[in-house]
C-alpha cells in the first residue's frame, strides 16, 4: 500500500473525506482527490449532474447521492448510518472546498460528534486562489463569504469587517455585486483599494485591481456575469 493512501480506507467503520474540486479548470484536480473520488462507496454532491460530469472525466463510476442546502440536515441520519455500516463517502460541493460558504458543515458537525472519522483532501477554494493573486495584503484575511440578506445586518457585518486591519474577503452573486459594490463605497469610503476577481481558473478568469469607487463605476457600464470574490485592504493605521 502507497504510503499517502488513506488508512482510513481500512477502518471498520466508514470516512468521509471532504474533496476539494475544480472551481472551473479541470486540470486543478488534484491526484488524491482523483484517486479518492474513485475508491469511495458514494459521492455526497450538491449537484449530482454537475459531479457526474467530473466523475466521467475522471473515469470513475462511483454513485452520487444529492446533499445540499434545502436536505442536508434531513440526510445526517443517512449518512451517519452509511458511515456506521462501513461506507466510505466523499463530500463534494459543485465547486471548491466543501463547507467554505458551501453546504457540508451541519453534516461535518454531526459526524464529528459521533465519533467518526472525517479527512480534508485539499485543493481547489475561492478564496485562497483569489487571496493569492489579488496583490492585497494576506498576512491577516477576514473572510465574510457571501453576505446576509437582511439589509441592517449586510451592513453591520461589512461595517465591523472594514474597521479590522486585515483583508476583507467576500462572495458576491453577480445580481448583487453593484449593491454590493455601493454599500462597500458607503462605508469604507471609494478610495480604498480592492480587488474584483471574476471566473477564477476559467476561460475568462478577470483580476479588476482598483479603489472600490474605480469598481463600482466600471462594474456599473458592464454585464455581470460568472463567480465573484471581492476583496478589500485593510483599514490603514490610524484611520476611521
Amino acid at each position: 500500500m502507497p504510503a499517502d493512501r488513506p488508512t482510513e480506507l481500512t477502518g471498520t467503520s466508514g470516512t468521509l473525506f471532504v474533496v476539494a474540486t475544480p472551481l472551473g479548470n479541470l486540470e486543478d484536480i488534484t491526484l488524491r482527490a482523483a484517486r479518492v473520488l474513485g475508491e469511495v462507496h458514494t459521492v455526497l454532491a450538491e449537484d449530482t449532474r454537475r459531479t457526474r460530469r467530473l466523475l466521467t472525466h475522471l473515469g470513475h463510476g462511483t454513485a452520487t447521492l444529492s446533499l445540499h442546502q434545502h436536505n442536508e440536515k434531513g440526510r445526517i441520519e443517512q449518512v451517519v448510518r452509511m458511515l456506521e455500516r462501513g461506507d466510505n463517502l466523499a463530500l463534494v460541493s459543485d465547486a471548491g472546498t466543501p463547507a467554505i460558504s458551501d453546504p457540508g458543515f451541519p453534516l461535518i458537525r454531526a459526524v464529528t460528534q459521533r465519533g467518526l472519522t472525517v479527512v480534508p483532501v485539499p485543493g481547489p477554494c475561492a478564496l485562497a486562489a483569489a487571496a493569492s493573486a489579488a496583490g492585497l495584503p494576506t498576512d491577516r484575511l477576514h473572510f465574510i463569504g457571501f453576505l446576509p440578506t437582511r439589509p441592517g445586518r449586510r451592513r453591520k457585518v461589512l461595517e465591523e469587517a472594514l474597521q479590522l486591519r486585515a483583508t476583507t474577503v467576500l462572495y458576491a452573486s453577480p445580481h448583487k455585486l453593484l449593491k454590493d459594490l455601493a454599500l462597500l463605497v458607503e462605508i469604507a469610503g471609494p478610495e480604498r483599494p480592492a480587488c474584483l476577481c471574476r471566473e477564477l481558473t476559467k476561460v475568462h478568469e478577470e483580476f479588476d485591481r482598483a479603489s472600490l469607487g474605480e469598481l463600482l463605476e466600471k462594474w456599473s457600464d458592464r454585464k455581470i456575469r460568472g463567480e465573484i470574490t471581492l476583496l478589500v485592504a485593510p483599514r490603514e493605521k490610524g484611520s476611521g
